[in-house]
């Protein structure tokens, strides 16, 4: 990559200065993001018991939504399930609510099926210009500990988050959560399907420079510009000449203004925003998964990318560059 071509010199580029243009807001919208008051709203009260059941079975006792609150504030606040009861508990006495408070047994039996809602969109049905990345999620066991004191390799299991972000709101619209083993092309339809109307772009890395990642674009959005940058070995199609393809005019572009002009010429420098994506993840979220099996994983990955989502309604920084 070009980054890499010139990491030598790197040192002598003065690095890029912005200044945040509505400070005192995203100041306020970042102190919101602790509030108590953000995740426990009326609503939540209000619909806390379970609705009576029709059908023969048991009587649940809590909503999908009373679960879905304590899983929340436990993604939040990075708590265990009896942590989380016990915070729950609290609130509700210092509320003075006469709410009865779901145990950790509860939350991690309905966590395995529970239905979390999906980003719901906020372009106003303006076209989606997606970024695609992926990044590795540790699972519990023994790791870097067991490497550290017995020398050994590490048999800590991991799993792999494929996230899709909008370029133009920032917010996570689409999410998957796979094996490890699964490979970054393979989940572009799956991640596509989850995308509310129609997508003007896909950007993602090199790893996406496959034949069927532009064939799953193209059989859901026709008119999508592919933004994927071909690998420094790629050749043009036989029908570069008379019908080139997107891929063609991608390589063609690089032959004519180099790499680091088709990244400013097609747009591929917005990429950096889903690596951001990651980055506040990793931050906010965590770098592991506490649940042990795949239902659950799942709802924990589905209710992080809500909150993040949540967070940044709260507000986000504008800028502009300085230097």
């Amino acid at each position: 990559m070009p980054f890499k071509t010139n990491s030598g010199r790197r040192h002598r580029i003065p690095k890029q200065r912005y200044k945040v243009t509505n400070w005192s807001d995203y100041d306020a919208a970042l102190r919101q993001r602790g509030s108590l008051t953000v995740w426990f709203t009326e609503e939540a009260i209000s619909a806390w018991q379970a609705e009576p059941r029709t059908t023969p079975g048991g009587q649940p006792l809590y909503s999908a939504l009373a679960i879905t609150t304590a899983l929340t504030l436990r993604a939040v606040f990075r708590l265990a399930l009896r942590q989380t009861e016990g915070l729950i508990g609290s609130i509700t006495q210092l509320l003075g609510l006469d709410l009865a408070v779901p145990d950790h047994s509860t939350l991690s039996r309905r966590a395995e099926t529970l239905v979390v809602p999906e980003p719901a969109p906020k372009g106003g049905g303006m076209p989606v210009h997606l970024l695609v990345d992926s990044t590795g999620l540790k699972l519990c066991g023994p790791g870097e500990w067991l490497v550290e004191k017995h020398g050994t390799g590490t048999r800590r299991g991991w799993r792999k988050l494929h996230l899709g972000t909008d370029a133009d709101t920032w917010r996570i619209v689409a999410s998957v959560l796979t094996n490890h083993d699964a490979d970054d092309g393979s989940q572009v339809g799956p991640l596509l399907d989850q995308v509310e109307g129609p997508v003007a772009s896909f950007t993602a890395d090199g790893a996406f420079d496959r034949d069927d990642v532009y064939a799953a674009v193209a059989q859901r959005h026709p008119a999508a510009d592919v933004i994927v940058p071909p690998r420094s070995s790629g050749v043009p199609s036989e029908a570069a000449e008379t019908a080139p393809t997107q891929r063609d005019r991608h390589l063609r572009t690089i032959a004519e203004r180099g790499r680091m002009g088709w990244q400013r010429a097609s747009g591929y420098n917005h990429r950096a925003l889903i690596e951001a994506d990651i980055s506040r993840w990793k931050r906010v979220i965590g770098d592991a998964l506490r649940s042990r099996t795949d239902g659950r994983q799942a709802t924990e990955a589905a209710i992080a990318t809500n909150v993040l989502n949540r967070m940044l309604d709260l507000g986000r920084p504008e800028w502009t560059r300085l230097a």
